[in-house]
């Protein structure tokens, strides 16, 4: 089986910004891969290449085999993409919200009923999708674009800071739906966080970016024991010479 992700030497410069320095890492089928390192480090300009929306100044991005830049096309059906400040249509309750977002995936009348009703199980939010979103919290909004990057069981779902800014409750409603939903199906995911201490209790293996190369990489327990650490910020900081 191809490798679910696969980057080699990425390469992306803003004028006089070097914002990937030769970032190369990999991700295996059916796992929860993190990128996690501090603002401005690289995590989301990885993140847009690999959904095909920027093109790498240099370098190679694959997924599941298929080249991001040569193969973008077949590469846009097999993922989803959740930016971090996505929005939802603020006058569409989330029944609706759903049921519109389903019919980008098929004209099917029972297959996109089927997948709304995945979206509204992987919400969690019950009789609430009956309201308009705008009446929504940040985390109920979160949930449901969650779960709207979810339902339809995509090969790689792409999620730029997934729980950023909401409460503690939410964060961990948050990280359950993909762990769980990523058990139950043959989904993978790739991640990116500024949250350290969060990451440890979600990924399966971590690369910790900093000037848009991996300084570290490996499974979050493994890499507490390499370095002697208490938890990825600590590793972090003693990698890159602050501790």
């Amino acid at each position: 089986m191809s490798l679910a992700i696969e980057a080699v030497n990425l390469v992306k410069v803003f004028g006089n910004i070097r914002a990937l320095d030769g970032l190369s890492f990999s991700v295996e089928p059916k796992e929860i891969f993190g990128l996690i390192g501090p603002n401005g480090a690289g995590k989301t300009t990885a993140l847009r290449i690999f959904s095909t929306l920027l093109l790498p100044t240099s370098g190679t991005g694959k997924i599941f085999g298929l080249n991001v830049v040569n193969n973008a096309a077949e590469v846009r059906k097999i993922i989803t993409y959740l930016p971090e400040e996505a929005g939802a249509y603020r006058n569409l309750s989330g029944w609706e919200y759903l049921e519109f977002m389903a019919k980008f995936n098929t004209s099917d009348k029972n297959l996109s009923q089927e997948i709304v009703n995945n979206a509204a199980k992987i919400t969690g939010l019950g009789e609430r999708l009956k309201d308009k979103t705008k009446a929504y919290s940040k985390g109920m909004k979160r949930r449901l674009l969650v779960a709207r990057a979810l339902m339809t069981k995509p090969k790689l779902s792409i999620l730029d800071e997934p729980t950023s800014g909401l409460d503690v409750l939410h964060a961990y409603h948050v990280r359950e739906i993909i762990k769980r939903y990523v058990k139950e199906h043959d989904v993978t995911v790739l991640l990116s966080s500024h949250n350290m201490l969060e990451v440890e209790h979600l990924c399966d293996w971590v690369a910790l970016l900093n000037k848009g190369k991996v300084v570290a990489e490996g499974k979050p327990q493994e890499l507490k024991e390499k370095y002697r650490s208490e938890n990825l910020e600590e590793v972090f900081a003693k990698v890159v010479g602050f501790a």
